[in-house]
């Protein structure tokens, strides 16, 4: 599905990273695997560090530590947002909604909407599209997008497979009418056959956490996990991307009448450096354009890979020039996006720890 945008802008972009950094190499003995092996993989996945949330810690206290940092220096108006999407799979409640309770916290006006979206991966995108759809009507002026996950409790930590990616952040991203913004370009697309690729099992009404759930099994591959844990299959994971993603910003380039060398820089959803690497010869762009750092420094927090890319990777860059951006984002659902778009002069473009 392709979607044009007319007049919208980000203005601001703050991730919130918790201070807790464990390292790959203190955890190698976790697995069941030789410790020569799990180097090797170190090394190709670009493993090293990544930011894990404390047990009590949930979504909305990272989106709230975001929000409170903006308030309290006057980079945001709560009195000006006009809706306010939460975009997660690690809501704090099955019900209420977890942008109601941030509203809540904060006594908002009531004259608001607020809405969660669960998705990961691709959440940035489809939430920055939600945005754009919405500043379509009168009434809205500014929509504060707030992506967190705080995933990792829900990995194994015997899981060489997803535990040494996994990674917990949120962002605060505010997107408005600007009268003199160019076109936006995007693109969607979803494949329910492959859901499962990337799931937990247990936990939801399909099957409820019990006693049997919470037994830990060893798979094929040696990595240990129960199913009220992540289970992912790489290898699906890893080809779907390299066969789906590369045909949409081929795609998406050429309805926005641009080359690939029109793109400033590629952010795209960093699962891991390899696969990253990969995507970026497959759709024949220099590696230095798509970063692939993140993962590395910080953890794979789903949605929230992508504005951690553009905050750590450009930085204040943001805040004095423009730059062509082409945003993706690709996985769980199976759902992947891209935008491109006009980005820079925002007020603020930062990184907390909370």
């Amino acid at each position: 599905m392709k979607l044009t945008f007319n007049n919208k802008r980000i203005s601001g972009i703050l991730t919130v990273l918790p201070r807790n950094e464990l390292k790959f190499d203190d955890e190698v003995e976790n697995y069941n695997f030789p410790p020569a092996k799990s180097m090797k993989l170190k090394l190709a996945m670009g493993y090293n560090t990544h930011r894990l949330a404390d047990s009590e810690v949930c979504a909305s206290d990272l989106c709230i530590a975001g929000l409170d940092y903006l308030f309290q220096n006057e980079l945001l108006d709560k009195n000006e947002i006009d809706a306010l999407l939460f975009v997660s799979q690690s809501p704090d409640y099955f019900l209420p909604p977890t942008s109601n309770i941030i509203q809540g916290h904060y006594g908002m006006k009531q004259d608001m909407i607020c809405m969660d979206i669960n998705q990961g991966c691709a959440g940035y995108e489809l939430g920055l599209i939600q945005a754009f759809m919405l500043l379509e009507q009168d009434s809205i002026n500014r929509v504060v997008l707030l992506n967190a996950d705080v995933l990792s409790s829900k990995v194994s930590k015997q899981d060489r497979n997803s535990y040494p990616l996994a990674g917990d952040a949120a962002s605060v991203t505010i997107v408005e009418k600007n009268p003199t913004g160019s076109v936006i370009h995007c693109a969607i697309k979803m494949d329910g056959t492959g859901a499962f690729a990337l799931m937990i099992p247990a936990g939801g009404f399909r099957m409820p956490c019990s006693a049997e759930t919470a037994i830990m099994r060893e798979d094929e591959d040696g990595n240990i996990r129960s199913l009220n844990q992540v289970i992912m299959k790489g290898d699906e994971i890893f080809n779907f991307v390299q066969r789906e993603v590369p045909p949409m910003i081929e795609e998406l380039l050429t309805k926005s009448g641009l080359n690939r060398d029109d793109i400033d820089w590629y952010m795209f959803h960093q699962p891991n450096r390899f696969m990253l690497n990969k995507l970026a010869d497959t759709i024949g762009v220099d590696r230095e354009k798509m970063p692939s750092n993140i993962v590395g420094l910080f953890g794979n927090a789903s949605s929230v890979t992508v504005p951690t890319n553009i905050s750590y990777n450009l930085g204040d860059k943001l805040c004095h020039n423009q730059y062509k951006l082409c945003l993706a984002g690709f996985g769980v659902g199976l759902t992947w996006a891209a935008i491109i778009m006009e980005v820079g002069q925002l007020r603020f473009n930062k990184m907390i720890e909370c």
